[in-house]
C-alpha cells in the first residue's frame, strides 16, 4: 500500500471516505474485486441499490415526476412536422425532356456549368463563358439552375472586361452588362436581384457615366442613373446600406462616390428614411475600435463615438431590407477617413445578430487554413537546405528523407505542369480554330489554370501521400481513388481561396443563457430559424459564386496531375554487393503502377516505391496534412445551412454523402425549408467543446513511439513477428503445405497492417505535438442516418484509444464529492471491471491506489499496472488526474479536464426494447432496475460454454479446443448485431477475428472453430430478443414493399413515352426498370434520411494511367431492393440513437454542461455527470414516450400514398403473409393461387440456399464426426415457370399503404421506469 507519509493518516482516511457510503449496503455478490474482470453479471429487481443520485426517486415504490429537460421537449417530439418529399428520380432511359431537371441535374449539364466557372474565374476566357451562358439561358432545364448569383457573376464580368482586360470593346461589354441587368430586373431572367446586382450596375454608371472620365454610350443602359436604381432597389425592399457596403466596391473612395450618388438620388426623390440610411452607413464607415473603452480617464481624452443602436428589418425570406436607428447618424469627430472594410465588419455583427469572432482568432486559423501549402513547401526547402549545406559528398546518404523527397519532387513537378498546361491551352486552341469536339467534350486548361502550378504540385504529391495504404492496397490506393481525390482537393482548395478573396465577418455560436426563448418552443425555434437565414444569406451574398464539379471533370484533373507526378518523381535507392562490397545506386520512380486482383476483380493501382513507404512510417509527415485533416484554434463556423458551416475557409457539408445525389437534394431542401435548426443547433454544440492535448499522456506516447518497441497498442518500427519456418515436408504433404501457406499469409497481412498501424499513429503523434498547449476545436457532421463524426479525421475523441487518451476538454471544473466517486468508477470501467456495482467498483480503485500512483508516477519504470488495462492510454490519464486530486490539497477541488463517460447497454437492443416495450428484453439491457449491471454478452457467453461443455463430454474436436475460450468479447458484436439481421457468414467472420485476436488458437483452425463457434452462438440466443425480432421484421417488410414501389404517375406515363436505347435492348419487364424508390423517412429532429443503396452503374473514363470505372451519382440507377431492406432496421434504430444524442447535446449546453458523445457515449466533467445522467434519461424517456413506430407508419402511408406495388414484385420471402391479405385488395383467386405458388416455390429455393449454408457447417462437423445426420430430401415440387407469374401479373398493381403490415404489439414495458435504472447508461 502507498505510505501514510504522502499525507498524514488523517487524511489518508479522508481519502477513502470520499467514495464509501455510510447507508447500508446489500450483500456483495464478489468476495474480492480482484476476481476475473468479466464475472457474470445476474439481473436481478428485487431492488436497488442505496446509493442514490439526484435523478433518482429514493422510493423504489414510485416513479420519480421531476424532468431535467424542458417540458415543451416532449411537445416538439409529439407534433407532426412538415416533411419533405421530391419526386421519386427517373429511370436513365427516360428522354431528357421529361425528367426532373430543376431537382436531378445531369452531368453534361453540370460540366458545362463547371467550365463556366472556370472560365470566368480571373477572366481567364469570358466569351466562352458567355456562349455557354447563353445556351445555357435557352434550355428549358439549364435555366433552371442558373441562381442570380451566376446572373451577378457575369455583370460583374462584363463590367472587369470593359474596364482592364478588354476595354477596346468596353462599348460592346457594357452593353452586354446593361442588357443583361434590364433581363433581370423585367424579369426575363427568372431571378430577383440583390444587393451584389445593384452594386455592380452603380459602380458601371460611377466608372462609365456622362460626366465620368471615360464615358461610354450604350443603348441598353439609357434611362439608368442612380435614381433608376435607387427606386428599383426601394421597390425590391433591398437595403441601400448593403449596396454600398457590397463586395462588389474594392476601394473607399468608390463606396464613398456610390454613397453620395444614393444620396442625391434620394433627397432629389424625397425619401428621408434612404437619406437617414445612407448616413448612418457613412458614419458606421468612419468608426474606428476604441482603445480607452472601459478605461476610466484620467484626463480628457478625445474618443471615437459610441457605434449607435441599429435596427434591422427584414424580408420574409431573411434578406435585410432596411436599418434604421433611434438617434440620428452620429458625426464622428476629428477627420477619420471612410473605411470600407470598418463598415462591413459593423454591419456583419448588426445583421447576424450574434458575436462576429475577433479578427485576430479569424487570422490565426485562416492563417492555418491558407498557409498549409506554404508551410510544407518552406519545411521541405529547408530541410533540402540543410542537407546541401553538409556538404555530403554522396547524393544519397541524404536523399533517403522524406521531405527531401518531396521538395525535389515538387520542383520538377512544378516546372512540369506549368509547361504541360502550356501545350495543353495551345493544342485546346487549335481543336476550337478547326471546331473539332475536344475528348470527353471537355476542356481542361480553364481547371488546371484555377490554381497556380505550384499549389497543383503540392497538392497532388500531398494527397497521393496522404492516400497510402489506403482502402486494403498493401503501401499504395486503388488508382480510381487516387485520382478522384487529387481532383477534389484541387476543386477544394479553389472554392477555399474564393472564400478567402473577401474579408467576411465570421459569425460565432452563442450557448444558450438561461432565460432565453427554448429552442422547443414554436417561437425560440422560429427565432432560431430567423437569425440562420440571415447569416446565411450575409454570408451568401459576401461569397463569390462557384459551382460544383462532376466525377468526370475530377478524373480527368486528376489523372493529368498524377502522371506528370508519376513521370518526374525518382527517389535514389543504394545496396551493397554481397560479393564485391560495392555500393550500387539507381534512380527509381517513387510512385509506379499495376495492378492487383480483389475479391477476384481485377483492380489497377498506383504504388509506392518500398523506399517510400518505409519513410512514412518513420519521418514527420504534419507536411502531408490538409487543414481539412486538422482541428481548428477558433469555435467551428456555425451551422448556417447545408453546405456552409463548420471550418471557415474550407468548404464542408453538414452531411456526409457517398455517391447520393438523393440525399444532398433532400438535405438542401430540409435546409431552406427551415427543418434542420436543431440538427444544425446540435452540431454547433458538439463543435464548439474545446479540447486540449493531454502533455503527460503525449509525453509518454512520444517515449515509446521512439522507442520503436511494439507497446500498449503501438505497434513495433520494425515488425517482430518470426516468419513462418517453411516445413521439410512440405513438397510432399500437402496438409503441412496447407498450414504453411495459411500462416505465410497471415505473417504478410500482419506486417502489412503493422505499417498501416504505424502511419495511422504517426499521424496522430505529429498533431498532438503541433497543438501542445493550444486549445483546439472538433467541427462535425453527420452521416446519411444523423449519426455525428468530427470532420478532423486523424485526431478526435471518436478514434481509438490512444487517440481519447491524448485528449483533455479545454475547461476545467472542480471535481467535487461526486465527481471525484465518479471518476474512480471510470477508472475502474476503463481497467475492463465495469460489470460490478458501482461501490465494487470504487472499492477496486482503492485496493489498486498504489498501483494508480506507480503508474502516474512511473508509467513506464514501474510496475506498468495500467498497460493490463482494456483501454491503457485512457486509464493512465484517469491514473494521473486521480493521483494529482487526491495529491492536491484539497480533493473536491481540484480543477479536472479529464473527461468521464457515461455508455448505453447495447444501445440499439435499448431502442429495440423501448419501442416494443419488451421487459424481457429491457431487464437484458439494463432499462428495468437493478441492483447490479446486467450483461448480455456475459449471459449468452455462459450458454455457449454450457453447451460446448456437452460436446467435452462426447469428446468433441472443437469444444476441446475452444472449452474456457468463449469469453465474453468472442461474443459481443455477435449478440449485438443479431437484431440487426446479421446472417450465420457474418456471425462467422465476425467470431473469426475475435478467435484470431486472442492468439491461442492456431490460425489455420480458426475458421472452423469460427463455424462451431457461430452455430452454438445463433443457437442460445434463441427467443432472447423476440420483441426485438418482431419490430425488425415489420422494418425490413415495410422497406422491401417500398423498394418495390413506383409512383402511380410514372405507371401511366412509362407506357405512353420513348424511352432511350443506352446498347443492347433489353428484355427486362418494364416495371423492374421503374424500381426508383428509396427508403426515406424523417427522424424527430426533421432529418430526412434516404438510404442510398441502388444498383451500381460505373462510368469508363479513359486516362494516361488506365481506364477507370467511376460512378456518376447524377445518373440514378434503379434500387437495390435487397440491400433497402436488410439495412433499414439498423439504419432506423441509428438514427433514433443520433437523435437521442442530439436532444441530449442540446439540453447539456442550455445547462452550461460541457458535452462530447461517441454514438452512444456521452463524455462530460465528473462533477457533471448526474445531472448529464438526468438529461440523458429524460430525453430518451422524450424520444421513446412520442410513439416512434406510429409516427413511422403514419409518414410511410402520406409519402408513399399514390405508390403501386406490381403483384408479380410480390414473388420472394417474407411475402406469404401478405398474400394471404390480397383477397380484401379485390385480386382474383386465380392471380392469388399464382402468387402463392410462386411464393413456395421461392421459399424452398430459398431454404435450399440456407441449407446450403447449414450443411457448409455441418460437413465441417463431419470432418470430426462419424454420426453426421443423413437430411432426407424433399419431395419436388411442381415448378412454376417464372415467365407464367410475369405474364399474369405484370400489368396488376395494389396500393403500397393497403399492404403494410400493421404495428407490432407493444409490451407491458413503461419506458418511464428508466429513471429507476442506474445502470441504464454507466
Amino acid at each position: 500500500m502507498i505510505p501514510l507519509t504522502r499525507r498524514n493518516a488523517a487524511h489518508r482516511a479522508a481519502l477513502l471516505s470520499y467514495s464509501r457510503q455510510s447507508l447500508p449496503r446489500p450483500a456483495r455478490l464478489y468476495s474480492s474485486p480482484t476476481k476475473k474482470l468479466d464475472a457474470e453479471a445476474i439481473p436481478s429487481t428485487a431492488g436497488t441499490s442505496m446509493d442514490y443520485v439526484p435523478f433518482l426517486s429514493p422510493s423504489s415504490n414510485t416513479l420519480s415526476v421531476t424532468s431535467a429537460i424542458h417540458p415543451d421537449m416532449h411537445g416538439f417530439l409529439r407534433q407532426r412536422g412538415d416533411l419533405t418529399v421530391l419526386p421519386t428520380p427517373l429511370p436513365m432511359d427516360v428522354s431528357p425532356e421529361n425528367s426532373h431537371q430543376h431537382f436531378f441535374t445531369d452531368s453534361p449539364t453540370q460540366d458545362l456549368v463547371a467550365v463556366m466557372d472556370a472560365c470566368l474565374h480571373d477572366l481567364h476566357d469570358v466569351p466562352r463563358a458567355k456562349q455557354i451562358f447563353e445556351q445555357l439561358r435557352e434550355s428549358p432545364h439549364g435555366d433552371k439552375i442558373l441562381d442570380v448569383r451566376i446572373y451577378n457573376q457575369f455583370l460583374d464580368a462584363y463590367l472587369q472586361m470593359a474596364t482592364q482586360k478588354d476595354s477596346g470593346k468596353r462599348a460592346l461589354w457594357l452593353e452586354d452588362a446593361w442588357q443583361l441587368y434590364n433581363d433581370i430586373e423585367n424579369g426575363h431572367a427568372h431571378v430577383q436581384p440583390t444587393a451584389n446586382t445593384y452594386a455592380i450596375m452603380l459602380l458601371a454608371w460611377l466608372r462609365f457615366n456622362p460626366d465620368s472620365a471615360s464615358p461610354t454610350q450604350t443603348s441598353a443602359a439609357e434611362g439608368h442613373d442612380p435614381t433608376s436604381l435607387l427606386r428599383c432597389i426601394i421597390s425590391r425592399q433591398v437595403s441601400p446600406a448593403l449596396v454600398v457596403a457590397d463586395r462588389a466596391f474594392t476601394t473607399n473612395e468608390e463606396a464613398t462616390q456610390a454613397i453620395k450618388a444614393l444620396s442625391r438620388a434620394a433627397v432629389q426623390m424625397g425619401l428621408s428614411s434612404v437619406v437617414n440610411e445612407l448616413g448612418l452607413a457613412d458614419s458606421l464607415g468612419r468608426q474606428v475600435d476604441d482603445p480607452l473603452e472601459n478605461v476610466p480617464e484620467a484626463i480628457p481624452v478625445m474618443k471615437p463615438s459610441k457605434v449607435p443602436d441599429v435596427e434591422v428589418k427584414r424580408k420574409e425570406d431573411g434578406s435585410v431590407s432596411e436599418l434604421t436607428t433611434e438617434s440620428p447618424p452620429p458625426v464622428p469627430e476629428g477627420d477619420i477617413p471612410f473605411n470600407l472594410d470598418t463598415l462591413r465588419r459593423h454591419l456583419g455583427q448588426v445583421i447576424l445578430a450574434r458575436r462576429v469572432l475577433s479578427e485576430d482568432l479569424v487570422l490565426r486559423q485562416r492563417l492555418l487554413e491558407q498557409s498549409v501549402y506554404n508551410v510544407a513547401v518552406e519545411r521541405m526547402k529547408r530541410q533540402a537546405e540543410l542537407f546541401d549545406q553538409l556538404g555530403l559528398p554522396n547524393k544519397s546518404l541524404h536523399s533517403t528523407d522524406l521531405r527531401t523527397w518531396m521538395w525535389h519532387w515538387h520542383q520538377k513537378l512544378q516546372a512540369r505542369i506549368e509547361a504541360e498546361i502550356q501545350n495543353l491551352g495551345v493544342e485546346e486552341r487549335v481543336i476550337a480554330r478547326l471546331k473539332r469536339r475536344p475528348k470527353d467534350g471537355m476542356q481542361l486548361t480553364p481547371f488546371l489554370r484555377l490554381l497556380k502550378p505550384e499549389k497543383l504540385s503540392l497538392i497532388t504529391i500531398l494527397e497521393l501521400m496522404h492516400l497510402h495504404g489506403s482502402g486494403g492496397v498493401q503501401d499504395g490506393m486503388k488508382t480510381a481513388r487516387a485520382l478522384l481525390s487529387v481532383g477534389r482537393a484541387v476543386e477544394s482548395e479553389y472554392k477555399a481561396e474564393m472564400c478567402k478573396k473577401n474579408n467576411i465577418s465570421v459569425p460565432t455560436s452563442v450557448p444558450a443563457r438561461p432565460g432565453e426563448q427554448n429552442i422547443f418552443t414554436s417561437l425560440g425555434y422560429r427565432d432560431l430559424h430567423a437569425r440562420r437565414v440571415a447569416a446565411r444569406k450575409y454570408m451568401e451574398d459576401a461569397e463569390e459564386w462557384t459551382t460544383e464539379w462532376t466525377q468526370l471533370v475530377r478524373v480527368k484533373v486528376g489523372s493529368f496531375l498524377v502522371d506528370c507526378l508519376m513521370d518526374v518523381a525518382t527517389v535514389q535507392r543504394s545496396i551493397k554487393d554481397d560479393r564485391t562490397g560495392e555500393i550500387i545506386s539507381e534512380e527509381q520512380p517513387a510512385f509506379f503502377h499495376s495492378y492487383e486482383y480483389q475479391r477476384g476483380h481485377r483492380l489497377g493501382v498506383i504504388k509506392l516505391n518500398p523506399a517510400v513507404a518505409d519513410r512514412m512510417s518513420k519521418d514527420p509527415i504534419a507536411e502531408t496534412l490538409h487543414p481539412r485533416h486538422l482541428p481548428m484554434l477558433v469555435k467551428p463556423k456555425p451551422w448556417l445551412s447545408y453546405n456552409n458551416g463548420g471550418y471557415l475557409y474550407n468548404r464542408t457539408w453538414a452531411m456526409r454523402f457517398k455517391e447520393s445525389r438523393e440525399q444532398e437534394l433532400y438535405l438542401r431542401h430540409a435546409s431552406d425549408a427551415g427543418r434542420l435548426e436543431l440538427v444544425f443547433a446540435g452540431l454547433d454544440v458538439l463543435g464548439s467543446t474545446p479540447w486540449k492535448i493531454n502533455k503527460d499522456v503525449f509525453d509518454v506516447v512520444l517515449q515509446v513511439w521512439n522507442s520503436g518497441e511494439r507497446f500498449c497498442k503501438i505497434p513495433p518500427a520494425v515488425p517482430d513477428e518470426p516468419e513462418p519456418e517453411r516445413p521439410p515436408n512440405m513438397e510432399f504433404d500437402n496438409k503441412a503445405r496447407a498450414i504453411y501457406l495459411e500462416r505465410q499469409k497471415a505473417w504478410q497481412q500482419a506486417k502489412a497492417s503493422n505499417h498501416s498501424d504505424r502511419c495511422s499513429i504517426n499521424y496522430k503523434v505529429e498533431i498532438a505535438r503541433a497543438f501542445l498547449g493550444d486549445t483546439i476545436y472538433l467541427p462535425h457532421n453527420v452521416d446519411f442516418r444523423g449519426r455525428a463524426y468530427p470532420i478532423p479525421p486523424h485526431l478526435n475523441h471518436i478514434g481509438d484509444d490512444l487517440s481519447r487518451g491524448l485528449l483533455l476538454f479545454g475547461e476545467t471544473k472542480p471535481l467535487g464529492e461526486r465527481g471525484l466517486r465518479w471518476l474512480k468508477i471510470h477508472l475502474a470501467n476503463l481497467y475492463g471491471y465495469d460489470k460490478a456495482s458501482f461501490d465494487e467498483r470504487v472499492e477496486f480503485v482503492h485496493e489498486h491506489l498504489e498501483d494508480i500512483y506507480d503508474s502516474a508516477e512511473r508509467p513506464l519504470e514501474g510496475r506498468r499496472w495500467w498497460t493490463k488495462a482494456d483501454d491503457p492510454w485512457q486509464c493512465l490519464a484517469t491514473c494521473i488526474e486521480l493521483r494529482n486530486a487526491l495529491e492536491s490539497p484539497e480533493p473536491e477541488a481540484y480543477e479536472c479536464a479529464l473527461p468521464v463517460h457515461q455508455d448505453g447497454t447495447c444501445n440499439g437492443l435499448q431502442h429495440y426494447a423501448a419501442l416494443g416495450g419488451d421487459a424481457v428484453g429491457a431487464a437484458q439491457v439494463n432499462l428495468a432496475a437493478a441492483d447490479r449491471p446486467s450483461d448480455v454478452y456475459t449471459y449468452v457467453a455462459k450458454m455457449v460454454e454450457k453447451s460446448i461443455e456437452e460436446d467435452l463430454a462426447r469428446g468433441h474436436e472443437f469444444a476441446q479446443l475452444l472449452s474456457g475460450k468463449v469469453s465474453r468479447k468472442v461474443v459481443k458484436q455477435t449478440v449485438m448485431t443479431t437484431v440487426y439481421g446479421v446472417t450465420f457468414v457474418g456471425a462467422r467472420d465476425q467470431i473469426e477475428r475475435q478467435l484470431k485476436d486472442r492468439g491461442d488458437i492456431p490460425p489455420e483452425q480458426c475458421w472452423l472453430a469460427a463455424s462451431y463457434l457461430a452455430k452454438k452462438v445463433l443457437e442460445s440466443i434463441g427467443d432472447l430478443f423476440k420483441g426485438a425480432k418482431e419490430i425488425q421484421t415489420w422494418l425490413n417488410t415495410c422497406a422491401r414493399l417500398i423498394a418495390k414501389s413506383i409512383p402511380q404517375d410514372r405507371l401511366v406515363q412509362s407506357l405512353t413515352e420513348k424511352h432511350v436505347s443506352r446498347g443492347r435492348r433489353s428484355t427486362q419487364p418494364r416495371w423492374k426498370k421503374e424500381q426508383m424508390t428509396s427508403v426515406i423517412w424523417t427522424t424527430p429532429l426533421g432529418l430526412p434520411i434516404v438510404q442510398p443503396y441502388r444498383a451500381t452503374k460505373r462510368k469508363q473514363v479513359m486516362t494516361a494511367l488506365q481506364t477507370v470505372f467511376i460512378s456518376d451519382p447524377n445518373v440514378p440507377s434503379t434500387v437495390n431492393s435487397q440491400k433497402q431492406a436488410s439495412a433499414f432496421p439498423p439504419n432506423f434504430i441509428h438514427s433514433l440513437d443520433a437523435t437521442h444524442m442530439m436532444l441530449t447535446a442540446l439540453e447539456c449546453r442550455a445547462r452550461g454542461i460541457t458535452f462530447a458523445s461517441v454514438h452512444d457515449s456521452y463524455w462530460t466533467h465528473p462533477s457533471s455527470i448526474d445531472q448529464m445522467n438526468a438529461i440523458i434519461r429524460d430525453t430518451f424517456i422524450a424520444l421513446h414516450s412520442s410513439d416512434v413506430l406510429g409516427a413511422l407508419a403514419q409518414e410511410f402511408r402520406e409519402r408513399y400514398a399514390d405508390y403501386k406495388v406490381p403483384l408479380a414484385a410480390m414473388r420472394g420471402l417474407g411475402m406469404r403473409k401478405l398474400t394471404n391479405e390480397l383477397s380484401k385488395l379485390n385480386v382474383s383467386p386465380d392471380d392469388i393461387k399464382l402468387l402463392q405458388d410462386s411464393e413456395a416455390q421461392a421459399e424452398d429455393e430459398g431454404a435450399k440456399d440456407e441449407e446450403g449454408l447449414v450443411d457448409l457447417a455441418e460437413d465441417d462437423d463431419i470432418d470430426f464426426e462419424e454420426d453426421a445426420e443423413v437430411v432426407e430430401k424433399p419431395k419436388k415440387r411442381k415448378r412454376v415457370a417464372p415467365d407464367d407469374v410475369e405474364g399474369r401479373l405484370a400489368t396488376t398493381f395494389v396500393n403500397l399503404v393497403d399492404i403494410l403490415p400493421p404495428l407490432p404489439q407493444k409490451g407491458i414495458f413503461d419506458v418511464k421506469a428508466i429513471k429507476e435504472s442506474q445502470y441504464f447508461f454507466s
